[in-house]
């Protein structure tokens, strides 16, 4: 512009002249602010080393300026393409010496690998003329596994007197267990009727037997990895919730020295794991469930008795995650669960459709709404039912919405415990 104007008016071109030198020598000096060797820059991505299916998962990145001039940053990291996010830049401004840590918190709903790539950096200085483009190769691949965060939030729920918290009611125990575990002296709330009277006169103290929960109990999960298992809630299927509490209902059953299994069925056995309390048990069923999935096809229950007969020996408890929809597709494998109901202690899983019912609790606008709130009717009453069928022939049965399946399970376990129906 300021060339243009020298034509007019001549006195123009010696200015315009100065201001392109001056331009150009404050980009050559931005040049040697940014590329030089004295600008250096640390970045330190911390990454977990599993990740939680369904939780959210918190990725810190620390940028640290190891230069001896502020830097103005702007960053990006590229995440794995599962979470389909394509994400805005961070902006930073850093002082020599001075570091930033930024958080991602990320929810992944698929189990697998997951590759993290490199962590793009533009860089100014406090020119802000050019911008230096750095990439940080620090490439890395995370493992989503179920969910481990709510194994940890739940393990203090396995032991007595901790169940109140998180939601988990307090279970009253009824009766007790004759394991013996040590004679103490008697405090206000023991049982009368536990009084050792032998050890009460030899120490002239009052004493009372202590007993403790049957231990070595096995307890078994059985995942349905039928098509009726995919439905998603909050974007997990039924899988995934039956997959996650089944890792939990195994963590407890160990934390109380019982025996846990696994099993997962389709229209075939798919896996395995024979019930054990070994130190190694968990992570074995840990990686069992890493790469379970749902089939298109329906279940085979009359194989899964056979092959249950085959290879569990002795009475079990048995938490079965299904989802019957229908009286009519419970109907059909009834006749099964009453026949492994006698032999083991069965727990059936039926799913609360959530979403549904909440439609239906809504009123009706429209023609279509009403039409619509029939069908939503129909389908609950036929949940109702499958309810009540269950426990018509003495089933055990957990009613209960997706997210709150850990917490039911745990609390049906820790139940039937200390009733001892185990």
């Amino acid at each position: 512009m300021a060339f243009i104007l020298g034509f007019p008016y001549p006195i123009m071109f010696p200015v315009a002249k100065i201001l392109l030198i001056t331009f150009v020598g404050m980009i050559a000096w931005d040049i040697r602010l940014l590329f030089n060797s004295k600008v250096r820059l640390e970045v330190n991505r911390d990454l977990p080393n599993v990740m939680s299916l369904g939780n959210i998962n918190v990725i810190k990145t620390t940028i640290l300026n190891d230069s001896n001039i502020p830097l103005g940053i702007s960053f990006y990291n590229q995440l794995p393409y599962q979470f389909q996010l394509r994400e805005s830049a961070k902006e930073l401004h850093l002082q020599p010496g001075s570091s930033q840590t930024v958080k991602h918190e990320l929810r992944p709903i698929v189990r697998g690998e997951y590759e993290f790539g490199h962590t793009i950096l533009y860089v100014r200085s406090w020119m802000s003329l050019l911008e230096r483009r750095i990439v940080i190769d620090n490439e890395m691949r995370v493992p989503v596994y179920p969910s481990v965060m709510d194994v940890k939030k739940f393990d203090l729920m396995a032991m007595r007197n901790m169940s109140q918290y998180y939601g988990v009611k307090q279970i009253r125990r009824l009766g007790q267990s004759y394991e013996f575990e040590q004679i103490s002296e008697y405090s206000i709330g023991d049982d009368y009727q536990s009084i050792n009277w032998k050890a009460t006169g030899r120490s002239n103290r009052l004493m009372v037997n202590k007993f403790t929960d049957e231990k070595a109990q096995p307890v078994y999960c059985f995942i349905d990895k039928s098509r009726s298992m995919k439905m998603p809630f909050n974007g997990l299927s039924l899988l995934d919730y039956a997959i996650n509490t089944s890792l939990i209902i195994a963590n407890t059953a160990l934390t109380k020295d019982d025996k846990a299994g696994l099993l997962t069925f389709s229209d075939r056995i798919e896996t395995f794991v024979n019930a054990d309390r070994r130190k190694t048990q968990f992570r074995k069923i840990l990686h069992s469930l890493y790469n379970e999935k749902e089939t298109k096809i329906e279940a085979n229950y009359e194989l899964l008795y056979a092959k249950v007969r085959q290879m569990i020996n002795g009475r079990s408890l048995i938490f079965l995650y299904s989802n019957f929809d229908s009286i009519y597709a419970l109907e059909r494998v009834l006749p099964v669960l009453r026949k492994l109901n006698k032999m083991h202690l069965l727990v059936v899983v039926v799913f609360q459709n959530t979403e549904l019912e909440e439609y239906w609790a809504n009123s009706a606008k429209d023609v279509l709404d009403i039409y619509n709130h029939t069908i939503a009717q129909k389908y609950i009453t036929e949940k109702k039912k499958v309810i009540m069928s269950l426990q018509q022939y003495g089933l055990q049965v957990i009613y209960s919405r997706p997210e709150d399946l850990s917490i039911n399970s745990i609390n049906k376990y820790l139940e039937l415990k200390s009733r001892g129906m185990i």
